[in-house]
């Protein structure tokens, strides 16, 4: 590696900025303080009439038939799996780049995850290795629509049907994303997305699950309620105490409070969605002929919800690699992060399974390159500008040109 210059922060030099820009800060306005005053006053704190409102607003706007909110995405991609029946020595076949629940989500109901390699370009999953992946006990394709680029749903939608598996598309980084002009989740059998601060609805913490299919909502229902068939809201409205647990479920539900104010900000999702793609754009004119650097790529048709702009470090082009480049950044005053360090490479699923790297060598070939750019609807265009500045001053420091 190139020794750096004294000209960045990280070796003494005056920085782009002196307040630190993080890689993603959630919005929070005066509208969305005052619908959740509006319930704190209502006396319904937990599920009630804002749950069901939410649920309805939620799947008009994803195109879906029936929306499940529940305490989060985690808790959807679990309540997803149960739907579809997953149970004891199934397997799933999913992406290892993407956040550990989505394979987590397998082993709570006593399944296997199964790792299929990832595109090269957009680093969704790969449908052709999800294919070769599938065995006797496959029973769930669970794609990941990856930074919010969505995957390849028409190709995984063919695969389950010829398989007779379940599909489940992990939308949590891709609210509103659109592929060949239909929303993301118009294909899966069981779409989940998150409610977490730094995505595009941020109800502090919370996920919603959308199907088609009245079976698997309520089947869906059923495990954010402890296994219960009847719901406490109707039962307090017939005046009726009458329950039965039916099935093993979990405390799931999401509060009013919550979901007023995932419902205020469901009212400025275009805007938001307009904004993170005008950053992304922004992102693309200005660092694309960097040396040393790649941007994310887009498919034909695809239109991302950009929750993430992953750049990737090309250390032997740049003569640095993808560390040096986020510490010399952080110096700089921009906060990055790493998504993702590969699932089947964490301690537990390396020590639990034995797995090792070179099973995914796209994704693990990836890992090593890739940056997370700030980008968040609340980032101004000032914001930015001292991104570039920063990631061109980094990059002319440290051998790029």
């Amino acid at each position: 590696m190139k020794p750096a210059s004294k000209g960045l922060a990280l070796r003494g030099g005056p920085p782009v900025r002196r307040e630190r820009l993080p890689y993603a800060r959630p919005e929070i306005l005066d509208e969305d303080v005052a619908a959740v005053v509006e319930v704190l006053r209502s006396g319904w704190l937990t599920t009630g009439p804002q749950v069901e409102a939410f649920e309805e607003a939620f799947a008009e706007r994803m195109g879906a038939r029936f929306a499940v909110a529940l305490s989060s995405g985690t808790t959807a991609l679990e309540a997803a799996l149960f739907a579809c029946g997953l149970g004891p020595g199934d397997e799933v076949v999913t992406s290892p780049l993407t956040f550990c629940a989505t394979a987590n989500a397998a082993l709570r109901h006593g399944a296997r995850p199964v790792f299929a390699d990832v595109c090269d370009d957009t680093l969704c999953l790969d449908p052709d290795a999800a294919a070769a992946a599938i065995g006797v006990r496959t029973r769930v394709l669970l794609p990941v629509d990856y930074a919010g680029h969505p995957a390849d749903l028409d190709a995984f939608a063919a695969l389950a049907r010829r398989a007779g598996l379940a599909l489940v598309e992990d939308a949590c980084h891709a609210t509103g994303a659109r592929l060949g002009g239909r929303p993301v989740g118009s294909r899966a059998d069981i779409a989940v997305y998150s409610l977490h601060p730094v995505k595009h609805l941020a109800a502090g913490e919370g996920g919603v699950a959308t199907t088609d299919d009245p079976e698997l909502a309520r089947r869906l229902r059923l495990y954010r309620s402890h296994g219960i068939d009847s719901d406490p809201r109707r039962r307090a409205e017939r005046g009726d105490w009458r329950y039965e647990m039916v099935a093993l479920g979990v405390n799931g539900r999401l509060s009013d409070v919550a979901c007023a104010l995932a419902q205020s900000q469901l009212r400025r999702l275009d805007r938001n969605l307009a904004r993170r793609r005008a950053l992304a754009a922004t992102y693309d004119r200005a660092l694309r002929d960097l040396p040393g650097i790649r941007l994310p790529v887009v498919r034909d048709g695809a239109e991302p919800a950009w929750h993430l702009y992953p750049i990737r470090v090309i250390a032997e082009v740049l003569g640095a690699d993808r560390d040096l480049v986020h510490d010399a950044l952080r110096a700089e005053g921009i906060g990055t992060n790493v998504h993702y360090l590969p699932v089947h490479l964490h301690p537990y699923y390396r020590d639990r399974f034995g797995l090792r790297e070179g099973l995914c060598p796209v994704a693990e070939g990836a890992f090593r390159e890739l940056l997370s750019l700030p980008l968040f609807h609340g980032m101004g265009d000032a914001d930015a500008e001292d991104v570039v500045a920063a990631l061109r001053k980094v990059v002319r420091e440290l051998g790029g040109s």
